[in-house]
């Protein structure tokens, strides 16, 4: 086995699957995560087809389903907090049999679980430069002391640092879809119960969910604009951003943009997805979001990334760590995959984000409709169909 020693950059949901087979196939990974600790909030996200494999393949598919958040219903309201359409959770996502949904946060403290004792992680850094040789890839960082690892791979998200190290400027490979979204923690003052509820005006959309046992609600929002332009690590300019585009709205939107201000897990991004000729630059590659994100909109990013990790890992191992060879068998079992996600994104951001109000009343006439309709499987099962169209080899 060559190129053993592995540095993987990002401990969300790809980064700790990476490092898990890595290290079941013979591989010293080490995790670098530029957070303190681990990010236990987030979002619900859905597991899916061949990611459900590769879950169970690791053994966590009972705690998987022990976590799931069991979300029945997905309603669209009025102002009045009147429902004016509605279907069931799995009949919006297109989940079939084992399709699961969980927290993102639940999902990661699995994960990262499942890598001790055996995976060196390395907390509050981040990568500052690379430099690549026949030998290797010498690594310094903001703290501590330069290293050198046989390869690099970046599992560090939309906006991935060493994406930008190794392959040039964000500006070249991410492309917006012309949404911004934010997500975070409320209280569950409408007393939802394994619920979410969702409100239109033209171009936004603000929803609610239940998470933990009904005990909280995650606030949604999702809005239309032109590229703007503001601090990613400044959080209250980002809050400020989404009380201006929502001032005036109706339904709860003022209590959930009260709370916003003391939500201690807001996130606030653009929705954008990243395309790449290719995920590999010598001795580094990418993984998940830092490679071929979809955005929030295709419903695909969990799937995508913990299919992509296993793959990843087990061509290193196939090839006994001859890397050129691994990283292109890695892509050549991951493009398709990747561009069913990616292209559910643009459908699915019309649907759920109207522009005008007649879209609306037609997507929520199409809604009360669906369950009338014999296709309507045809309809509702694109993710999950989606989610199945790539087989999981063993290594």
């Amino acid at each position: 086995m060559r190129n053993k020693t592995i540095l993987i950059s990002g401990s969300s949901v790809a980064g700790p699957t990476l490092a898990y087979w890595l290290a079941r196939h013979g591989f010293r990974p080490t995790v670098v995560e530029r957070a303190a600790s681990l990010r236990e909030g987030g979002y619900a996200v859905d597991v899916r087809g061949a990611a459900v494999e590769v879950i169970e393949r690791m053994g966590l598919l009972t705690q998987v389903r022990s976590l799931a958040t069991e979300t029945e219903r997905t309603a669209y309201v009025d102002a009045d907090n009147r429902q004016v359409a509605g279907l069931t959770a799995d009949a919006r996502n297109g989940r079939e049999g084992d399709d699961l949904e969980i927290m993102r946060g639940d999902l990661a403290r699995l994960l990262f679980d499942a890598t001790q004792p055996e995976v060196e992680y390395l907390w509050g850094e981040s990568v500052t430069s690379l430099v690549q040789d026949a030998d290797g890839v010498r690594v310094t960082f903001e703290k501590a002391a330069p290293r050198t690892f046989d390869l690099v791979l970046g599992a560090d998200g939309l906006h991935s640092n060493i994406r930008g190290l190794a392959f040039g400027a964000e500006s070249e490979f991410v492309k917006d879809l012309g949404y911004y979204v934010s997500i975070f923690s409320t209280e569950n003052h409408l007393n939802l119960d394994r619920q979410e509820l969702c409100y239109n005006t033209p171009g936004k959309l603000a929803a609610m969910y239940s998470a933990n046992g009904n005990s909280e609600a995650k606030a949604q929002f999702y809005f239309t604009s032109d590229k703007l332009d503001y601090d990613r690590r400044d959080t209250k300019a980002q809050k400020r951003i989404l009380a201006e585009a929502y001032a005036g709205e109706g339904w709860v939107v003022p209590q959930l943009l009260e709370a916003m201000w003391d939500a201690k897990d807001f996130y606030f991004d653009s929705v954008s997805q990243v395309r790449l000729d290719s995920w590999s630059r010598g001795r580094v590659a990418l993984v998940g979001d830092a490679a071929h994100c979809a955005s929030p909109l295709s419903g695909m990013g969990t799937d995508l990334a913990l299919v992509g990790a296993y793959f990843l890992a087990g061509e290193l191992k196939a090839v006994g760590g001859d890397y050129p060879i691994a990283f292109a068998r890695y892509e050549q079992h991951m493009r398709d995959y990747v561009a069913k996600g990616q292209k559910s994104a643009g459908d699915n951001g019309k649907w759920f984000v109207p522009e005008t109000k007649g879209m609306i009343g037609f997507r929520n006439q199409n809604i009360r409709m669906l369950q009338y309709m014999p296709w309507k499987n045809m309809i509702t099962g694109g993710a999950s169909r989606a989610a199945k169209s790539v087989d999981i080899k063993a290594y």
